[in-house]
């Protein structure tokens, strides 16, 4: 410290001051010169001549003062100093190094009075809820009065303790004191631990609970570290134990939607409640609780006993929310398990009850769609359920050799024909596609292609077609899937029916159609190797017909030099003019049909016996009965005797009676069903000629291998031993002298 002179004109005047940095004299101004002229000023700096000293009994006494204001703060009293006094005594001990003290001081004062708080809850004896609030309202009380201490001991706080290592903040201090001397208290754990978890368990089983409560007294926990110590583990290990219960109790008496709904908001909940209460890391283990308890631990059991019922429901919401739950548990495979069976089992149902054939492929289109919506909208496409869905398919459908083939194109058949107009153009294609799904799956696509070919051919040459382009388009869709060569053959009758049109445009304007006499002929000129065989069916075709047929053929082989026409009579059909009393009808008949009508020009109203007629016409139980049937019935014996119904009536000018000839009769499915097994067998000759040509030499069980892999058809075993049996027996394998299971190839 320093002492300052100066002069002054005032005179001589003294002051001493006492201040807390020391003790200082005041400058002594003396006057001096001449009258009436200005002073000169002389300023000199002089150090204290004695230290400045304090009272030996300031730092108790100052911190008494600080003293009663922390314990008027913690009993709720008024402070009878301001806070800036409060806070400027604090920094004046830290001005005077007395940091240390003070903060040891503060902090016994702190201790000592979060100690009572202790006690005081030790004691008290109140139910779980109102023991909860003594706590809470202690804790908060706690942390407003370390606010206002901290705010007059905010100097310290912010050097002495900041700076000094090892030494808490006063924020930091009060709340190890609490958890020291509070929540390390058995007691008052306890209680607080058991009062938490009454309440969470309260607030599932659907009470209201104070929320605010919990959360302050979480949050006590999680401010002084004692969060995860205290509270998570037990909290936990309470909710595995809660959930187990529930769901022993619940998974034997709520159906499986409602179970799978009560575990989705148990999930929800438990969500909603770590957002709003816990601690982040209580989530993941309070959701595996949920979850391992409700879902993993009887997963297997909601598999077995509720998803065919939930399958057969159509039960989309549930199926869904069964897969984003059996998804959580890692249990999608098992899901997809189940899956497949259900499809086996369901469609395996749908192909193999012969009584209900007709209604097979409407059937298996129904169930794909609704499984594919499964799929789709439940599954979000998964590719796992796919790979299922597709195997699941590929096995039912080829269940019953031939069958479902043969049914496919003939359910084709019908929509192509669609004669009740009922399917618009859009409305067909979408109905080709969902059929062609099915076609994938099945492996027989030989057996579908031969009887899709006949039935094809019937609405080429008996003008069936509901729509030309809808043939076109299966014919591309066809190809896309199987390749040119499945379709070649197809191809060819399409091109057959165009030429067709072209000959019979040039026949019209030929000379040689004036030779035709009242008949309006229409020649379809077929390739043999592109269409189904036919057998013969010889008739006695009337002369103008005959006479017709003649003059065609002498015009297209004068065409077609080396070329040979063989007439198909069961493929014809004719329209009839036909004089009833009631009026003039016309009849659109098969050539047979036809035929068989003309007979009766001759006889008037005498009758023809069966043996006349030499054909069987199914004209007499049809719905339109041109002739009558003596003696009256369904059944045509060669007794039978038939004459022209004079009384025949129809609201229709022209009137179909042909369509017998669209109708598959037993001989005709028989029929394709041998060409099949022969086309079939002459495919596993050549498959295995060319293996053995390529192997030279192969095991039985080798060649059985490689031909599963090469043919397209599912096959037995025992029928591919006879085709080798047979190649044997025609010298084009032979069996090894030593080893009677191992085949060569004869050259």
């Amino acid at each position: 410290m320093h002492s300052a002179t100066s002069s002054s004109p005032l005179g001589g005047l003294g002051r001493t001051g006492n201040g807390l940095n020391g003790t200082r004299s005041a400058p002594v101004v003396r006057r001096t010169g001449v009258q009436g002229k200005q002073p000169v000023k002389k300023l000199t700096i002089k150090n204290f001549t004695v230290t400045p000293q304090l009272p030996k009994d300031y730092e108790q006494q100052t911190w008494k003062v600080l003293q009663d204001a922390v314990r008027a703060i913690q009993e709720s009293r008024p402070v009878s100093s301001s806070l800036e006094e409060l806070y400027k005594t604090c920094e004046n001990l830290c001005h005077q190094k007395m940091g240390d003290t003070l903060y040891k001081s503060l902090s016994d004062e702190c201790e000592r009075h979060v100690k009572k708080v202790a006690e005081r809850l030790v004691n008290n004896t109140s139910e779980k809820d109102v023991f909860l609030d003594a706590v809470n309202t202690a804790w908060t009380d706690h942390c407003q009065q370390l606010i206002m201490i901290r705010s007059i001991f905010l100097y310290l706080d912010r050097t002495f303790a900041l700076q000094t290592l090892g030494v808490s903040s006063l924020w930091e201090m009060g709340l190890d004191q609490w958890r020291r001397n509070v929540m390390h208290t058995m007691d008052i754990r306890r209680k607080v631990l058991e009062g938490l978890l009454a309440l969470m368990e309260r607030e599932r089983n659907g009470e209201t609970i104070p929320q605010s409560l919990l959360t302050s007294l979480l949050r006590m926990l999680t401010d002084i570290h004692l969060y995860t110590q205290v509270f998570e583990a037990p909290f936990l290990q309470a909710s595995q134990l809660y959930y187990h219960a529930e769901g022993e109790r619940l998974v034997h008496t709520l159906k499986m939607p409602e179970y799978l709904r009560h575990v989705h908001r148990r999930l929800a909940e438990e969500s909603t409640r770590c957002e709003g209460h816990f601690d982040k890391s209580t989530r993941k283990g309070l959701i595996l609780a949920v979850e391992g308890e409700l879902l993993e631990r009887w997963i297997d059991m909601l598999l077995q006993t509720g998803f065919e019922g939930l399958m057969q429901a159509h039960d989309l919401t549930s199926i869904s929310l069964l897969y984003d739950l059996a998804k959580r548990v890692n249990a999608l495979e098992k899901l997809s398990l189940h899956f497949g069976s259900y499809v086996k089992k369901a469609g395996k149902d749908i192909v193999t009850d012969p009584s209900k054939d007709e209604q097979m492929v409407e059937n298996m289109l129904t169930f794909k769609q609704k499984i594919d919506e499964v799929v789709s909208k439940c599954f979000h496409s998964s590719e796992m359920f796919l790979n299922v869905l597709k195997e699941c398919f590929e096995t039912f459908i080829n269940t019953r050799q031939n069958k479902p083939a043969e049914l496919v194109a003939k359910y084709l058949d019908i929509r192509l024909r669609n004669t009740k107009k009922d399917l618009s153009d859009a409305d067909l294609e979408v109905t080709l596609d969902r059929v062609l799904t099915l076609f994938r799956y099945i492996q027989g696509k030989d057996v579908f292609e031969a009887f899709y070919k006949r039935d094809l051919a019937k609405r080429l040459l008996l003008n069936k077609s509901a729509s030309f382009d809808a043939e076109k388009s299966m014919l591309s869709k066809l190809k896309a899937e199987c390749g040119a060569g499945f379709t070649s053959k197809l191809e060819g009758m399409f091109k057959d029916m165009d030429i067709s049109k072209d000959i019979m445009n040039n026949f019209k304007t030929s000379k040689l159609y004036s030779r035709v006499q009242d008949v309006d002929l229409s020649v379809n000129v077929l390739t043999q190797g592109h269409w189904p065989t036919y057998p013969p069916a010889d008739a006695n075709i009337p002369a103008k017909i005959s006479q017709a047929q003649e003059v065609f053929k002498e015009f297209y082989l004068l065409k077609h030099n080396g070329k040979r026409l063989m007439w198909q009579n069961s493929l014809g059909h004719c329209v009839i003019r036909a004089r009833f009393p009631s009026g003039t009808k016309e009849l659109q008949l098969s050539l047979f049909q036809g035929i068989v009508l003309l007979l009766f020009n001759d006889v008037g109203d005498a009758r023809l016996s069966y043996k006349d007629i030499q054909q069987q016409s199914n004209i007499a139980s049809g719905k339109y009965r041109v002739l009558v049937k003596h003696p009256k019935g369904k059944e045509v014996n060669t007794t039978d005797e038939f004459s022209f119904n004079n009384e025949f009536t129809a609201a229709l000018m022209r009137i179909k009676i042909n369509s017998i000839q669209l109708k598959e009769t037993p001989e005709e499915n028989t029929a394709t069903n041998e060409r099949i097994f022969q086309d079939r067998q002459f495919q596993v000759d050549a498959a295995i000629v060319r293996i053995m040509k390529t192997r030279k030499q192969l095991s039985h069980t080798g060649l059985v291998s490689a031909l599963y892999e090469q043919l397209k058809f599912p096959i037995k075993p025992a029928d591919l031993k006879k085709r080798i049996e047979s190649l044997i027996d025609r010298d084009y394998l032979e069996r090894d002298s030593e080893n009677q299971a191992l085949y060569k190839y004869v050259a």
